[in-house]
């Protein structure tokens, strides 16, 4: 089979082959997006790989969220968590979840070339509120070069990278 056929085949039995390129996800939520964040995920390839990060205002809002086994969950409870250090501050909308992404991209998101973990590149979407949103957005269009058409976001925002 060859590599572009395997990466148009998604199910169980491709997906569990060694050879078989995966999809990383970086995917965003807040607790207004979570019916879209759902529906996002129900169209995910079996054999994504990523994370997907759901900032709530607090614990009651934390439910199990099925998605790929490769993918990781994290909830951002920002009932327990600060605001800008050292002000005393909560944590506002959009700044727990612009805090642990921008970092998590820092870090681990999938470059150009990266292989083998990487063939298909990241699929970026980013489904919360405006104010995290921006923020990662630019964070990484701008620090780490990512073109603005790979990094979905809502319409109605009108992100458009400055570079």
């Amino acid at each position: 089979m060859t590599s572009s056929a395997l990466r148009a085949v998604h199910d169980e039995s491709a997906c569990k082959a060694s050879r078989h390129a995966r999809v990383q996800q970086l995917i965003t939520a807040d607790e207004h997006a979570l019916a879209e964040l759902e529906a996002l995920i129900a169209t995910l390839p079996i054999c994504s790989t990523g994370r997907v990060f759901i900032e709530v205002p607090d614990a009651s809002w934390i439910t199990p969220i099925a998605v790929p086994a490769r993918m990781v969950v994290t909830w951002l409870d920002r009932s327990r968590r600060s605001g800008q250090p050292g002000t005393g501050r909560p944590c506002a909308p959009g700044q727990a979840v612009s805090r642990a992404v921008t970092a998590w991209a820092d870090e681990m998101l999938c470059a150009d070339g990266d292989e083998p973990a990487c063939q298909d590149g990241t699929r970026i979407h980013l489904l919360g509120g405006f104010l995290g949103t921006a923020d990662i957005f630019d964070h990484l269009t701008e620090r780490l070069g990512i073109s603005s058409a790979a990094v979905h976001t809502p319409a109605r925002f009108g992100l458009v990278s400055s570079r």
